[in-house]
């Protein structure tokens, strides 16, 4: 059949139009008529496409394709319409229509003078698409041609030009960079570039700066990817042991962050400003021993580290007297800045974790099942930008152990439960959960009876090691409780080893906020009414330094002789595989040492610090001990929820139980009167009261202060508006998240059924293409051969057929 008629434009060029350039705006004119172009060629090939051809043909070019079972049996008109469906032929002729545009595009802009613009030709004289072979016909021109020809057309631009061009190419960035690079080369370069050879080397040398520049930031910003902290070890966890211990990693990253965050403002506003203007020496300060990195006592008193060394006066900046007691100029309030430096932090910690909750919330909770995500994880997930063989080895051990995760919640889903197993199940948990509860309540009892005895021994007030008694028989307790939960966890035998850890989560929370509520009781309570003289809130500080060591302490002995030891009885004794890492337990001790911390802020500045410094070798440490000692969980599950749980656990028991801590010690504990920033007040919050009615008294320039701190800080009403404000963002960020799972399950159910309606359509085009052969044919025998058009000319049919399925037949 004959090709349709296509008119080529040929103008011939100017002698002067190579040195023409156009403005990025003439360019951007010059690419939309192209576009424009292109449209209306496709909407011409749609048109005219589908040509009536011989039904001999068609046979003659048929073959027979081995197809899986139970697959539909399409004819091949119905194979080359599905074949031209958009979604089929997205990249097929990629490549050379974007080589044809640009070399087009580069000649159209050098003869824009002399020709006009193609939406502005008829139609019958513009350039026909039909010419250029779009199905990649190597015959015509090569790939290596094709780039050579454009980068000789880009030497000819100018650099702003270039640099358009070549931007916005769709190629991929090492094809960009090769034509950057190539287009740079000095040949064809100098006869482009006549008479501007100042301008020339002026806009080279800017460009050369700025891309200078921009590979600088580059590596800037590839070098603060890959500090960060333990980048590489994340990735070896989640490869080997799964998202279940990377949790518990993740987690302590956070914990992380946040202490770094609350340290910040007490450094810059509090420790900083205090360590530059000390107070007098009193007394004689002692010498270092050693002991003090456990006790927490000593010379360590005599520094930033503990509330008593801060001073109760107004420091000033004058070098003369950097301490005045009396000015009116108040330039730095030191009871002031103690009490609004911590509540700032506090402040600052709370909106992180909630924003931190919400937004893990979100994640976690946004799509509501995992129904389809086993086929996006096997043919998605792997990242081809890793080249490393290291780094290639650690990406597949995680993709396998993903996809384990997904196909064990697929299976527990799946797998039903009798009745008597689970009434087995709920009288063990029963069993379970009265055992537990009587362990909480006996440890509670004997550390509040321990603690009695401390104060009433004569001694109470020691300087040795028996200050370290209380914190290591709350440390036995936990550690020896948190074995016996284990314990009843193997017993009570779950099916779900999600909800086993959940057990073990909140059984381990109970024991551990009743002995935190016990020892604040202890603290508060009686060491107040015990300690008067001296000053109760550096031995607090110092209570909660030496809690934190001495967890840090079983910690390390846990994971290096506990795991140890285990490991060493389970594969040698039991014949036994590895034991498997304990995320309630260790999560727990993350949970119980940052609730230490943000108990000891008020009465020791610096314990972030010390925390900071516990998490880090922990880290370390637990990760040693995970790689020798422990094993990939044997039932492996996906941990999809558990970062929001842990920062749930983080927000609501543990902060929330430190703020009421705290404010009940500002308000309602008197201060010692020997030491600290509010030796002379009977609350800590009165120091924000004098510095009102100090301000009353210096003038009315700042009268708007006192009524600020009237409404805002003495109103109750504020308080109550500000958490009701918190819970209703709460509320309606849970809500958002509950809207968005609905719309992603219907958009996911409408997508379900365009797929049906696609076979719909697909079954029902087949069906009437049979319909329309029956009838065609009516008198067709068994005995007729297979291709009667061969030996009977009169007998053709004809068939739908598209001009380029008869070039290639």
């Amino acid at each position: 059949m004959a090709q349709p008629a296509a008119l080529v434009l040929e103008v011939p060029e100017a002698a002067g139009d190579a040195d023409l350039e156009l403005s990025p705006c003439e360019e951007s004119d010059v690419h939309d008529s192209f576009h424009r172009l292109i449209q209306e060629q496709s909407l011409r090939v749609a048109e005219e496409g589908l040509e009536l051809l011989p039904r001999g043909a068609a046979g003659r070019g048929r073959q027979t394709l081995p197809r899986p079972a139970g697959a539909p049996v399409h004819s091949s008109a119905t194979l080359r319409v599905l074949a031209s469906m958009p979604s089929r032929t997205i990249g097929r002729s990629r490549g050379a229509i974007i080589s044809q545009y640009y070399n087009r595009t580069v000649r159209l802009r050098r003869r824009r003078n002399s020709r006009p613009l193609l939406g502005n030709v008829v139609r019958s004289a513009r350039p026909s698409l039909r010419l250029y072979d779009l199905e990649l016909d190597h015959t015509v021109m090569e790939e290596d041609e094709k780039r050579s020809l454009l980068v000789k057309e880009l030497q000819g631009l100018s650099m702003a030009q270039r640099d358009h061009m070549i931007r916005n190419m769709p190629l991929s960035l090492g094809e960009k960079r090769w034509l950057r690079e190539k287009s740079w080369s000095p040949k064809g370069k100098q006869q482009g570039q006549k008479g501007r050879g100042g301008t020339f080397s002026c806009s080279r040398l800017r460009y050369s700066c700025i891309l200078a520049l921009h590979s600088l930031g580059l590596v800037l910003l590839s070098g603060l990817y890959a500090a960060r902290p333990w980048r590489y070890a994340l990735k070896q966890i989640g490869g080997q042991f799964g998202s279940s211990v990377l949790s518990y990693f993740l987690f302590l990253k956070t914990l992380l962050a946040f202490n770094a965050l609350m340290l910040l403002p007490l450094l810059a506003f509090l420790v900083g400003v205090q360590a530059a203007f000390p107070p007098d020496p009193s007394g004689l300060v002692p010498t270092f021993s050693g002991l003090e990195l456990l006790t927490g006592r000593g010379c360590f008193t005599h520094t930033v580290m503990y509330y008593g060394y801060y001073s109760n006066t107004t420091l000033s900046q004058s070098c003369a007297s950097p301490r005045e007691t009396g000015q009116d100029s108040l330039p730095y309030n030191m009871p002031l800045a103690y009490l609004f430096t911590v509540g700032a932090a506090f402040f600052i910690t709370c909106i992180t974790l909630v924003y931190s909750m919400s937004h893990s919330f979100g994640e976690s909770y946004r799509v509501g099942s995992t129904k389809g995500i086993h086929a996006l994880t096997v043919f998605c997930s792997w990242d081809y930008k890793v080249t490393q063989k290291r780094a290639s080895r650690v990406q597949q051990d995680s993709i396998c152990t993903q996809l384990k995760e997904l196909l064990a919640e697929w299976q527990l889903r799946e797998r039903p439960q009798s009745a008597c197993g689970q009434l087995w199940q709920a009288a063990m948990l029963g069993l379970g959960w009265l055992l537990c509860l009587g362990t909480t309540m006996g440890c509670a009892a004997a550390v509040l009876t321990f603690s009695e005895v401390m104060i009433q021994r004569p001694d109470a007030d020691g300087q040795g090691v028996e200050l370290l008694a209380l914190p290591l028989v709350v440390s036995v307790l936990n550690l020896g409780a948190s074995y016996l939960f284990r314990g009843l966890a193997t017993l009570e035998r779950h099916d779900s080893p999600v909800l086993e850890v959940y057990m073990a989560i909140c059984r381990s929370l109970i024991l551990k906020m009743a002995v935190l509520g016990v020892l604040c009781y202890h603290w508060l309570g009686r060491r107040v009414a015990k300690l008067q003289a001296p000053c109760w809130e550096d031995f607090v500080g110092q209570e909660l330094y030496r809690f934190l060591v001495v967890d840090f302490i079983f910690t390390l002995l846990d994971s290096l002789f506990g795991e140890l030891v285990w490991r060493l009885i389970s594969e040698k004794k039991l014949k036994r595989q590895k034991p498997e890492f304990d995320i309630a337990r260790n999560v727990l001790d993350l949970i119980y040492g940052q609730t230490l911390t943000w108990l000891g802020v008020l009465f020791s500045p610096l314990l972030p610090a010390v925390q900071m410094l516990r998490l880090l070798l922990l880290f370390y440490v637990k990760k040693a001990s995970l790689m020798a000692n422990c094993q990939a969980p044997r039932r492996p599950w996906l941990a999809s929820h558990m970062s929001t749980v842990f920062l749930t656990l983080l927000c609501f028991p543990s902060f929330l139980g430190a703020a009421v801590f705290l404010c009940y010690a500002v308000w309602q504990v008197k201060p010692s009167s020997t030491c600290g920033p509010f030796r002379t007040l009977n609350t800590m919050y009165e120091a924000g009261t004098v510095w009102v009615h100090r301000l009353e008294r210096a003038g009315s320039g700042a009268s708007w202060l006192p009524w600020l701190h009237h409404f805002l800080v003495e109103n109750t009403f504020f308080l109550f508006l500000v958490s009701a404000l918190l819970l209703a963002v709460i509320y309606l960020n849970i809500q958002v998240v509950k809207a968005q799972r609905k719309v992603i399950c219907l958009l996911k159910e409408q997508i379900r059924n365009e797929g049906e309606d696609k076979v719909f359509l697909i079954n029902k085009l087949h069906s009437v293409y049979e319909a329309g052969e029956r009838r065609r044919r009516p008198g067709r025998t068994q005995e007729e051969p297979c291709n009667p058009s061969h030996h009977d000319p009169a007998r053709r049919d004809l068939d739908l057929r598209s001009p380029q399925d008869t070039a290639v037949e």
